[in-house]
């Protein structure tokens, strides 16, 4: 496990309502909690933004042009990587879908898709694109057990209220050697430590919880499975780095975020603490 950490940092929610947040450390699973974390009712009231840039599809300045020119790059890794882990029936449910376009990609490729997304706004665009393969989450409970031979969480897993308890659930859903495959931010990057508390991938308190690789670990010890794989998200580096930086000075400062996010890969060379990571997680062996 990593140093000691700061007990308490004080984050702004710099995307939606300009609220402050305090990050407290939880030293025996070596990650922070959002505090006060918002009502589940409330909570959705967080997401309504247009610039909550997951929940559209808008290409509106050079930031959001670069998100999807970088995203359309990155679907085509996770196809890849999924691939690696497909039986005949090829089924995926992807947990938090946003706007389908990884279950698109995924569909188009002989995949049989299942989506899960609680957002009203982005589970409609889906299912536009999907022909009503996305649900809203109370459908998780009429899924079989034993179905999916990859179920995916991307950036989804800190979003999560009571993520132990879906976690649970998700892996009942799980066939007996299929693959639960997750992707989180990393507060160990360096890029977490340059921006420290104008980081954008606090993203409070949209963000409940944030996770080190020893968090991770130890979460699944004990639901009884294992990190099979971990593998870097090399991209999410440059654009948090680059929300980072208008967060702290107001500024789209290209040139200087790309060398944040460039120093930060450079540096997870040595130490393996990326922006993001993604986890490939399996079952325990009976």
């Amino acid at each position: 496990m990593s140093k000691t950490k700061q007990n308490h940092i004080k984050v702004k929610d710099h995307a939606v309502s300009g609220e402050d947040f305090l990050l407290v450390f939880d030293a025996n699973y070596c990650l922070y909690k959002t505090t006060p974390q918002p009502d589940y009712l409330k909570l959705p009231e967080y997401y309504k933004s247009d610039d909550y840039i997951s929940h559209t599809d808008y290409k509106r300045d050079l930031k959001e042009k670069l998100y999807h020119t970088v995203k359309q790059f990155a679907l085509k890794k996770k196809l890849k990587l999924i691939n690696n882990f497909q039986t005949e029936a090829k089924a995926l449910l992807d947990f938090g879908c946003g706007t389908g376009d990884f279950l698109k990609v995924c569909q188009k490729n002989g995949w049989e898709v299942t989506g899960i997304e609680p957002n009203q706004k982005a589970r409609d665009i889906s299912n536009q694109k999907l022909k009503n393969k996305v649900f809203d989450v109370a459908q998780l409970s009429q899924l079989k057990n034993n179905s999916f031979d990859v179920i995916t969480l991307w950036h989804v897993l800190e979003h999560l209220p009571n993520y132990k308890q879906d976690l649970e659930i998700l892996k009942k859903l799980l066939k007996p050697q299929g693959v639960l495959i997750i992707a989180v931010p990393n507060f160990e990057s360096f890029d977490a430590k340059y921006y420290q508390s104008f980081w954008a991938a606090w993203d409070v308190p949209r963000h409940l919880w944030h996770f080190s690789q020893f968090s991770i670990s130890k979460l699944f010890e004990e639901l009884h499975m294992r990190v099979y794989k971990t593998k870097p998200m090399y991209f999410d580096a440059f654009y948090v780095s680059l929300l980072s930086e208008y967060y702290k000075t107001g500024k789209h400062n290209y040139i200087k975020s790309f060398f944040i996010g460039l120093r930060s890969n450079m540096s997870a060379l040595k130490t393996g603490e990326y922006s993001s990571l993604i986890y490939v997680v399996k079952k325990n062996k009976i």
